[in-house]
């Protein structure tokens, strides 16, 4: 697989982060570029592969800021999540789902503790073709993880991958304060001991054909951009995940040993709309189960976010008024358990 540059954006040569904003010097940093990613084969989509090994230097960095412009999604190696975790998460999320539904449903997540099993979450107000197991941060006495007693080391293996995410989360947030502009941990206090990061284990049973036409059949989850900050994914190597740009949908090729980043509303608001959380969406499969496990990088309920003063001018002004990330998590979260009508989005929030 050879090697070559993203050139759709960021050709008008705008760089952040203390760069040169003349577009000189856009001719080296692109050659250091090309060793991060990876041209994808002819049969798949463009969605980049970047190795942050190196997180911090000038060609990961501008990788990352022209697929977050490009896609808002990356897929990364060099991550430092390590074989064993991966292992011990994929093997105790089959034999969890493949416990009797009554005894999944005893640890059922509410709309008062969001934590634990789930089969009937709505996405765009119509029903996922998923089950789901969450776990997040005890917040009081209502708020309080679940833990199923079968099977053994559950418990063990997600804290473990949730535990070597937030560290690869923490990484990746100093790399996006760079590329906007802001000292590299400018961000990190929205993410300190009080932040509201959660993940989830996905399972999409095989969806028959006969079910329904393929024009009818159910979304594993139908489209939406995520609310937080970023999300990273460990996928098997089932494909269905798709991400929309300029209107077209993309499948995001499964690679073995990547993690799939994306960013979510948050950063959007950060960047001005120099970065957009890209519509993804799950589609079924009619042949094979399917198991992922999303980890939402969110910080505290305090969190009031607005644009970045190093995103806002006077040619460029504030695109949006400042948002509680309480206010608009709980919004969002509301429409999983019920069709409320239109969903909260982070349009609602322009000036």
């Amino acid at each position: 697989m050879g090697t070559a540059t993203l050139n759709r954006a960021g050709d008008d040569g705008q760089r952040t982060g203390g760069r040169d904003h003349s577009g000189a010097g856009a001719d080296s940093e692109a050659e250091g570029v090309t060793s991060l990613i990876e041209q994808p084969g002819p049969e798949t989509d463009s969605v980049p592969v970047i190795d942050i090994a190196d997180l911090m230097s000038p060609a990961a960095l501008g990788a990352i800021d022209r697929a977050c412009r490009d896609w808002g999604f990356f897929q990364v190696t060099g991550h430092g999540l390590g074989e064993a975790t991966t292992r011990d998460l994929f093997g105790a999320a089959a034999a969890f789902f493949a416990r009797p539904r009554e005894e999944k449903r005893r640890i059922l997540r509410t709309a008062d503790n969001p934590w634990g099993y789930y089969d009937q979450e709505l996405t765009k107000n119509t029903l996922d073709w998923k089950q789901v197991f969450d776990y997040g941060p005890a917040d009081g006495s209502l708020s309080v993880p679940q833990w199923p007693d079968e099977p053994a080391g559950f418990e063990r293996a997600v804290r473990a991958y949730y535990d070597a995410c937030e560290g690869i989360a923490h990484r990746l947030l100093r790399a996006l304060s760079v590329n906007l502009g802001m000292a590299p941990d400018h961000l990190s206090g929205f993410f300190d001991e009080s932040h509201t990061s959660f993940m989830r284990l996905n399972y999409y049973p095989r969806c028959p054909a006969k079910a329904a036409p393929a024009s009818d059949r159910p979304f594993g989850v139908n489209q939406h951009s995520d609310a937080g900050a970023l999300t990273l994914l460990l996928r098997d190597e089932q494909p269905g995940l798709e991400v929309c740009r300029d209107g077209e949908w993309h499948l995001v090729e499964p690679r073995r040993g990547a993690l799939v980043v994306n960013i979510g509303d948050m950063v959007q608001v950060w960047s001005n709309d120099r970065y957009r959380a890209a519509l993804h969406r799950v589609v079924t499969n009619t042949d094979r189960d399917r198991y992922s496990a999303p980890f939402f990088f969110n910080p505290g309920y305090a969190t009031d976010y607005a644009p970045l003063p190093t995103t806002v001018s006077p040619d460029r002004p504030a695109r949006y008024r400042p948002i509680n990330w309480r206010e608009f998590r709980s919004l969002r979260a509301a429409g999983d358990y019920a069709d409320l009508g239109a969903e909260v989005q982070i349009t609602d929030y322009r000036i």
